[in-house]
């Protein structure tokens, strides 16, 4: 199997965190889709990383679908079986993946000429984010994970956009202002799948 992406895309991150935890081997072809010669398009035509191509040639795509075809190969429990249990871990994994599309989205504005920069669009987009963020928290309360006593998909995918919240826009501060959070994203930094494949 080979995985397509950035090493500093919040999608690229959780599938890769999924390949450790559930200790399948890959290769990985670092690659970015902003590059004028990407070779994104030969496995993705939306041009949008992450993309698995799997032994056969056969590429997938996107990180939702490729975290649920991981989970499912390996039989793994990052995805509960009972129906309401996973669909509200695929929910949570939803809000991550909103987390990072509003945070990447004024990340790319910010980038834009002063001039063409808008500022209530950016502003739409942090309001986004700071409104995922405060839902995670009132979510996890004081549990360990969001699915209880072990991380599933949603723990992977709202970590994974809140650390590329914390290394791209460190101004958002969500440590400080969520305590809980702070200490549920302790536990998720302590396991070896997310010290492996921290960006930079």
């Amino acid at each position: 199997m080979k995985l397509v992406g950035s090493r500093t895309s919040p999608y690229v991150r959780k599938v890769r965190v999924m390949l450790a935890e559930r200790g399948i081997p890959f290769e990985f072809i670092e690659e970015s889709a902003w590059n004028a010669d990407t070779t994104v398009p030969r496995y993705n035509p939306l041009n949008k990383v992450p993309a698995l191509v799997l032994d056969d040639g056969t590429p997938i795509y996107d990180s939702g679908v490729i975290t649920e075809y991981v989970d499912a190969i390996s039989g793994g429990s990052f995805m509960p079986r009972e129906p309401v249990a996973r669909a509200k871990a695929r929910t949570f994994e939803a809000l991550g993946d909103g987390i990072a599309d509003a945070g990447i989205t004024c990340f790319l504005e910010r980038k834009r000429e002063a001039a063409r920069q808008d500022p209530a669009w950016i502003r739409r987009q942090l309001d986004k984010v700071d409104a995922g963020i405060a839902a995670l928290s009132r979510a996890l309360g004081d549990r360990a994970f969001l699915g209880g006593s072990e991380p599933n998909v949603g723990d992977i995918a709202c970590a994974c956009a809140l650390f590329w919240a914390e290394f791209r826009m460190p101004e958002i501060g969500w440590r400080d202002s969520h305590p809980e959070l702070k200490r549920w994203a302790e536990r998720m930094e302590s396991r070896a799948s997310f010290a492996a494949t921290r960006p930079g």
